[in-house]
């Protein structure tokens, strides 16, 4: 992991529409890890999950759709597995999303900063913990294990994608229809979620 990795700074920076882009973002590039093990486990409901995080994007757009997100809070609870039930790995990412989709909502109605970077930072936990699950070995020091996960194209992919998203949001005049279509594209990444799944 990138210790030098500093969000607090760019992200106090921010008012709070383009926190809540950022949040939405980030929650949008993992939702196919929660997709994907909804559908092999056949838990929760995916579809419903996406439409929120539609209603969140659309809510960003001046004169778009909005949404009750207090209720909507209750609902990500429902769709985030317990580890304790779910003994297979896909189960931790699927958590990870929901996670980052509670908080996004949680900056929604309270307007903290702290909660983007909670999400920020559990998107690259997400992608850390795959690399060393699939790559690493109980042979390799902590340090071996350190250099393998900040050194994966995935991890640089992830820092690539936030750094890219921070910048566009500092950039940013204001939130219009084309600059949301053009985070959503982004975010959308082909399907393909922050550890490199595709629910096709």
């Amino acid at each position: 992991m990138n210790d030098d990795f500093c969000l607090e700074t760019p992200l106090k920076a921010l008012d709070k529409p383009q926190l809540i882009a950022y949040c939405v973002a980030i929650s949008a590039r993992q939702f196919p890890n929660f997709a994907l093990f909804s559908q092999i486990v056949e838990f929760g409901d995916a579809k419903k999950m996406a439409t929120l995080i539609d209603g969140i994007w659309q809510s960003l757009i001046p004169g778009g759709a909005k949404m009750n997100f207090e209720l909507q809070q209750s609902k990500v609870e429902d769709n985030m597995p317990d580890l304790d039930t779910f003994d297979m790995y896909g189960a931790a990412p699927a958590l990870d999303a929901m996670t980052c989709l509670h908080a996004t909502l949680s900056c929604i109605l309270q307007g903290e900063y702290e909660e983007a970077v909670t999400i920020g930072l559990v998107s690259r936990e997400t992608v850390a913990s795959f690399v060393e699950v699939s790559e690493g070995n109980d042979q390799m020091s902590d340090e071996e294990i350190m250099r393998l996960i900040s050194n994966h194209p995935l991890m640089e992919q992830e820092d690539e994608f936030q750094a890219q998203l921070l910048e566009r949001l500092e950039n940013s005049k204001s939130l219009n229809k084309e600059f949301i279509a053009s985070l959503r594209e982004l975010a959308t990444n082909h399907g393909v979620s922050n550890i490199g799944i595709s629910v096709d």
